[in-house]
């Protein structure tokens, strides 16, 4: 961790549908009346609404310029694959925009690796360990959880208490696949070896039906490449 803590930033609950919606825009299939009528819909108060179109302008609308080209792939995505996940392409891009977003999807995939579910009390617990205990650390990965179960990730079940992994999301197409690895790979930060890929926590809700090897080795943003005896590791092109 650095000395300072990472702006946590996704701090509000974020409906799929919300998410889904400014994608459209991103890929020019809407514009941004839809959303807004969603965002109408759901009679947010002013302050409340601001804060919720930030953080959808940060995944889609106006992304980081070092994630413009990763979003405008990932719509492109969407555009060309009607069947794809918007669910997992609302995962990757959270997890490469936001660290706070990532950091909470990691614990909740490591915690509930074993048995399939944990305690959110545990989850708070860890991120509080994390990122300090900082005014509203809990009420913001509280946020997190809920938008993750509102995406088909989990299930918060014994009023909130327990969190339970729902159906694991089958990405197919080499294109969604390939793009949600290396958003896990920009949530890392670091090359990641071939073996841990294919399980990294933080993409806990969804599995690939393809060679992660294959995949890698053929994509022209990301690289494979060899340490030691027999040891691959995938990392973003620089």
């Amino acid at each position: 961790m650095s000395p300072t803590a990472p702006q946590i930033g996704f701090d509000r609950f974020i409906q799929l549908d919300w998410v889904a919606a400014a994608l459209k825009v991103r890929a020019g299939l809407a514009n941004l009346d839809e959303l807004n009528h969603l965002l109408d819909a759901a009679g947010l108060g002013l302050a409340a609404r601001k804060k919720t179109r930030t953080v959808l302008n940060r995944l889609w609308l106006e992304p980081r310029v070092d994630l413009v080209d990763f979003a405008n792939r990932g719509a492109e995505i969407f555009k060309e694959n009607p069947g794809v996940s918007v669910a997992a392409l609302a995962w990757g891009m959270a997890i490469a925009t936001y660290p706070f977003f990532g950091k909470v999807a990691e614990l909740v995939g490591r915690l509930s690796a074993l048995q399939g579910d944990c305690s959110s009390a545990e989850v708070h617990r860890r991120m509080s360990e994390i990122y300090g205990e900082r005014e509203g650390i809990y009420r913001m990965s509280n946020m997190v959880l809920q938008s993750q179960a509102g995406w088909g990730a989990i299930e918060r079940v014994e009023k909130g208490k327990r969190l339970v992994r729902c159906t694991p999301i089958t990405v197919t197409g080499n294109q969604p696949a390939v793009w949600l690895v290396e958003a896990a790979l920009r949530y890392a930060g670091r090359a990641v070896s071939m073996a841990s890929l294919q399980s990294m926590a933080v993409l806990f809700p969804f599995v690939v039906d393809q060679s992660l090897a294959y995949m890698v080795s053929n994509s022209p943003h990301l690289e494979l490449r060899s340490e030691g005896a027999g040891t691959q590791f995938a990392s973003l092109r620089e």
